[in-house]
């Protein structure tokens, strides 16, 4: 069998070409994670946007990295300001809030990526996107059962602090001395919306209490919440004049509290043994 010298030069042809390939795609990792170095040695330095480009520098040549996204989210968020209000850095904010989003998309279940929307969110008062973020977590059926509990109880926690902010206003809570000591009684808000809203608030932060617990019976904050979402439904019987519901829902916070209380005693337990297991023995 004859083979021409141009089909032979081509094959050769190739073989260099995916050669050099190869080695072109080495020598961008390489370069890569020296880009990488450059970021951290920036980053500790507070030289930040510095540490930006090199990390984006590094994600270009090398667009697999998978430390390099997680890089440039970290350094946009160090960058923002909390509590500074000024347009520019609630769009740093965002600009963070998006970079972690191309690493869940990266990696689902990069906790830190998921824990720093929630916070970034929180910091610039997006209080819509925060719940629907959230919300997103506790639906998925693809999280464990744990992270979906510890979703549902943060929903019932935002949702308790709904109601709080509006009883303890001075005007809703009444306290009086009465034979030496302190009573406090609750009246409802002057208007009308607020009182239906707080209703809602504790309606389904009940709600998603117990969402919480279906997916985790042990999940303490979950309990904790049911507690004083409970209290808070107390609060608003008072309010509407009636008494039994006061009683009742006096009742269930008060098994609710105790179930907390027991899980609370646990984990200060095993807190406290492994302390003991990680102190040096003299």
């Amino acid at each position: 069998m004859r083979f021409s010298w141009s089909r032979i030069g081509a094959t050769a042809v190739l073989g260099l070409f995916v050669a050099a390939s190869a080695g072109c795609t080495v020598v961008n990792k390489i370069r890569a994670k020296n880009e990488l170095n450059e970021t951290a040695r920036a980053y500790k330095a507070g030289r930040f946007e510095e540490a930006e480009n090199h990390a984006k520098r590094a994600l270009y040549l090398d667009p697999s990295n998978p430390t390099a996204p997680i890089f440039i989210a970290r350094v946009i968020h160090q960058q923002y300001k909390p509590g500074v209000d000024s347009p520019d850095n609630i769009q740093r904010a965002h600009e963070a809030i998006d970079a972690y989003q191309r690493v869940l998309q990266q990696n689902p279940n990069n906790e830190e990526a998921f824990k720093a929307i929630s916070v970034l969110y929180s910091a610039i008062k997006d209080d819509q996107s925060l719940r629907a973020w959230i919300t997103k977590r506790a639906s998925d059926p693809s999280q464990p059962n744990e992270k979906r509990a510890e979703a549902y109880a943060i929903l019932a926690g935002k949702d308790w602090d709904c109601s709080y902010k509006v009883t303890e206003q001075p005007d809703v809570k009444i306290t009086s001395s009465e034979g030496g000591s302190a009573k406090v009684t609750y009246k409802k808000p002057k208007d009308q919306k607020d009182f239906d809203t707080i209703q809602k608030c504790v309606v389904r932060g009940l709600e998603e209490a117990e969402t919480a617990i279906k997916y985790d019976s042990n999940d303490e904050s979950a309990w904790s919440y049911k507690t004083n979402l409970l209290l808070e439904a107390a609060k608003q019987a008072e309010m509407d004049g009636k008494a039994d519901q006061k009683s009742q829902y006096e009742k269930q916070a008060d098994t609710a509290g105790k179930r907390a209380g027991a899980l609370a005693d646990e984990r200060r337990k095993k807190e406290e043994a492994a302390d003991a297991s990680a102190s040096p023995t003299p």
